[in-house]
């Protein structure tokens, strides 16, 4: 094991998603880090999911129904045993070098939290990259090496954001502060701890390269199209938060701001035809109602928690991967996910090409299969800052793509 390897343990939560739980294992299953255990904390039908992995005897089950992100990640931090802990969202898949990557920083000892870049629904946009938090809860940009790791320390009354779908804590320091608060049961949990660690002085390492690709799947507080179905959670957390971070006299200020942004949020969704003005009017009772229980929640009274102590379940064949990559024609799509699967199979990380001749833009996207695919248009974008039309061919615009990913995949080997 190299110096800057530490046994990590990744820990799921999930509940009522059992595709998207099957989706992201298929992808935490290929990560290149060579001393990786899985810590699954989901309900019955997440269970079963697990069991269809085929592997279900190399991850730790945490039975877990409860509607509580934090007792949720909590009860998977008890029954890990990695040196460093790791999250990811049930509805992500990480790239295969982002556990390997977002862990180093915490084997040298200086930082006890990292956190990394996450992109969004098309595979190749960013969503978050580097943010810093106030004690209001309000995020900004962080700037920050585009690619580096750099050691952060927040200026006061500020923390380090890292988002609970790519984030990395090391495992006693974490235990130390008695893991998540259940006060938050959904949003702002992972907000919360980064404002004690900071509080605490601990520094946080940003890890632009430890990358995950997020869905936003469906949920009882969304809808697959991003519109909100309920927004009481948000507005408990929210004001347990002010409560626990803010004076007194910065509530009113923020409560307002919220009010506003998800009210400008719900218009949006509803000037594109996804929301009625109904829609808004429930969902905006519903924050009200968030905020008023959040006003009356008990702060910093989470159960103590209790290490249960579990021997360390090491992924069998943990470790780099080859990699290997296909290409071709919107019109050989079978050949080509038969050919991907057969990879699959035989170890390798597989990426497959498939644009079409035009000038559509590309999306990627992680197949339940267990390989990465990008399609859109020979001549299309790619990075959405790119030039909007690239004259190449197929050859060269492949291996533009190659290179694009080479940091974060294996794609050492063209199958042709």
């Amino acid at each position: 094991m190299t110096p800057d390897v530490v046994p990590a343990s990744v820990i799921v939560v999930s509940q009522d998603r059992p595709e998207a739980l099957g989706r992201c294992l298929a992808g935490v299953m290929q990560q290149d880090h060579p001393e990786m255990e899985i810590v699954a904390v989901t309900d019955a039908v997440g269970r079963a999911a697990v069991a269809r992995t085929g592997m279900g005897q190399w991850i730790k089950l945490v039975p877990f129904d409860a509607a509580n992100i934090s007792l949720a990640r909590n009860a998977g931090l008890a029954a890990a045993a990695g040196r460093v802990v790791a999250f990811i969202d049930d509805d992500a898949v990480p790239e295969p070098s982002w556990l390997r990557r977002l862990t180093a920083p915490l084997a040298e000892g200086r930082a006890v939290a990292a956190g990394g870049f996450v992109r969004g629904r098309n595979g190749i946009s960013f969503q978050w990259r580097a943010r810093r938090v106030d004690r209001t809860g309000r995020a900004s940009t962080l700037p920050t090496d585009p690619v580096r790791p750099m050691l952060h320390s927040p200026p006061p009354d500020h923390a380090i954001k890292t988002e609970g779908t790519n984030m990395a804590f090391d495992r006693a320091t974490l235990m130390g502060l008695g893991g998540f608060d259940h006060a938050f049961r959904f949003f702002l949990d992972e907000t919360d701890l980064n404002m004690r660690l900071s509080g605490a002085g601990m520094l946080t390492a940003i890890v632009p390269l430890a990358q995950v690709h997020h869905g936003f799947a469906p949920s009882a507080r969304r809808r697959r199209d991003r519109a909100p179905r309920d927004l009481f959670d948000i507005g408990a957390s929210s004001a347990t938060f002010l409560r626990k971070h803010a004076p007194d006299a910065l509530h009113a200020r923020a409560l307002e701001r919220l009010r506003r942004d998800e009210r400008r949020r719900a218009l949006g969704h509803m000037v594109a035809g996804g929301l009625e003005p109904r829609d808004v009017r429930h969902l905006m009772r519903s924050l009200d109602d968030g905020i008023a229980e959040g006003a009356l929640r008990r702060i910093g009274e989470t159960p103590p928690l209790i290490d249960e102590e579990r021997p360390f379940l090491a992924m069998p064949l943990a470790g780099p991967r080859p990699g290997r990559v296909l290409a071709g024609w919107p019109w050989q799509r079978r050949g080509l996910q038969r050919a991907a699967r057969t990879a699959v199979r035989r170890g390798a990380v597989v990426t497959v090409f498939r644009f079409s001749p035009t000038t559509l833009f590309h999306h990627m996207r992680f197949h339940p299969e267990g390989y990465w695919e990008q399609t859109g248009g020979l001549f299309g974008r790619a990075e959405r800052d790119g030039p909007l039309m690239r004259a190449a061919g197929s050859g060269t615009r492949i291996a533009e793509e190659m290179r694009r990913i080479a940091a974060l995949r294996p794609v050492d080997t063209m199958v042709t």
